[in-house]
């Protein structure tokens, strides 16, 4: 007899299959079962336990003349720190300002082995209005909540591919299964007027009609060290900020930088960080070449900086309906609607990038990374909270701390305090 599918086994059943195959230990297989959560059962195929990440609040950010703390979902130390230093550098009456122009997602139909790509191109114009009134019927809740299809797109590309891009209003929703409902009726719409080899139809994460730009200016001198005037550190930044745009190999780690604040935001607040990630990357690159994507300069005695991504964000829908914590995180950060999670996102990319430039065009990235992972070096041999500091004050004369000297620290902290 065969086996019965994995997915079908019950859930102590699954447990049971992997720690024979894996030999899993008991203490293993407690630790699973510790961090099982049954409302977590149903979310995703073959559960077996519950992986957490910590989620602080970036403080000190003031976007678009509000005060905000905004959650941040990261395992990273110094993400959060980063981002609150970040927002106390750009301090001003109005601190970051945020400016979206549309927000729209885009869903394809790819076409296959075209004959006559000019003819398809032609036709497909010629019929957007019912093209459109076809998309809108597949969802008519759609249009009582304002949204909707827009527009099309048609791009023919070589050798023989041609591509309608369908722009849709989602409304607050996150919107990736209504954009593959709405593309899926229009292509079956098209197979009835005509002989096409229709590959496929699916939304795409390349949101360029979704943009969000976040801007700031702040007075050089806020951004002085105790060994560098703040004229110097300005220009400095943006030197930091021109090299990322010519050289891939650091923009890639720029842009990391910027990352490390939206995707912390981004997974605290139900959304899809794979697809936003996909999505600024390949912003990046739209030049021809891969650059970063902020950008920083001084003009009349302030460091300007500014910042533009796509970020395809819902306030509504997906994992925001079945993760608890979204609604508290979304009021945490005061954010009522979709278009203001954009915002507040990419306010947070920006602030981590100029706490992130200044650290490395001043001190270097690793004075500041250092004493935050000291901690969690600390915390990996098993220092308690009360132990903590006792052990990271004896790490701090160590540039680059291993886990036997961190071990070593713990049990010294432990022999002192059994000699109190």
């Amino acid at each position: 007899m065969r086996p019965q599918p994995f997915y079908r086994l019950s859930y102590e059943n699954r447990r049971q299959r992997l720690a024979t195959r894996s030999h899993l230990t008991r203490a293993q297989l407690a630790t699973i079962a510790a961090h099982r959560a049954t409302a977590d059962e149903d979310l995703i195929e073959n559960y077996l336990t519950t992986y957490g990440l910590p989620e602080g609040v970036a403080v000190n950010l003031r976007v678009d003349g509000h005060d905000l703390a905004v959650p941040m979902v990261t395992e990273e130390p110094s993400v959060i720190a980063a981002a609150s230093n970040g927002g106390r550098l750009l301090t001003s009456p109005q601190g970051i300002t945020t400016t979206i122009t549309q927000r729209e997602l885009m869903g394809q139909i790819v076409f296959h082995h075209v004959a006559d790509p000019d003819a398809l191109a032609q036709w497909l114009l010629a019929n957007q209005q019912r093209l459109l009134k076809v998309a809108d019927a597949a969802h008519p809740s759609l249009l009582t909540h304002g949204g909707g299809a827009r527009s099309i797109r048609v791009r023919q590309l070589p050798p023989d591919w041609v591509s309608l891009d369908l722009f849709i209003d989602v409304g607050e929703a996150m919107g990736a299964n209504l954009v593959n409902t709405l593309t899926e009726a229009v292509a079956a719409d098209i197979k009835l007027h005509r002989d096409e080899d229709i590959l496929m139809s699916i939304l795409s994460n390349y949101a360029t009609h979704s943009l969000v730009t976040a801007r700031c200016q702040v007075p050089v001198d806020q951004l002085k060290t105790k060994a560098i005037d703040g004229a110097t550190v300005a220009q400095r930044i943006a030197a930091a900020s021109d090299f990322a745009q010519v050289d891939p190999y650091r923009a890639v780690t720029h842009n990391k930088g910027i990352m490390n604040g939206i995707d912390a935001v981004v997974l605290a607040m139900g959304n899809d960080w794979r697809a936003v990630e996909s999505g600024v990357h390949a912003y990046a690159s739209r030049n021809g070449h891969y650059q970063g994507v902020s950008r920083w300069w001084v003009a009349d005695g302030q460091l300007h900086g500014e910042l533009t991504v796509p970020l395809a964000l819902g306030f509504v829908g997906g994992a925001t309906r079945v993760l608890p914590l979204v609604k508290v995180n979304q009021q945490l950060a005061q954010v009522t609607n979709a278009r203001q999670l954009m915002g507040v996102t990419a306010a947070v990319g920006l602030a981590q990038n100029v706490a992130a430039l200044r650290a490395l065009v001043t001190d270097g990235i690793q004075r500041g990374h250092m004493s935050l992972q000291r901690k969690s070096l600390a915390l990996s041999v098993g220092a308690t909270p009360a132990e903590l500091p006792a052990v990271v004050q004896r790490l701090a004369a160590i540039t680059q701390p291993t886990m036997a000297q961190a071990t070593a620290a713990l049990q010294a902290v432990r022999q002192a305090n059994l000699k109190k």
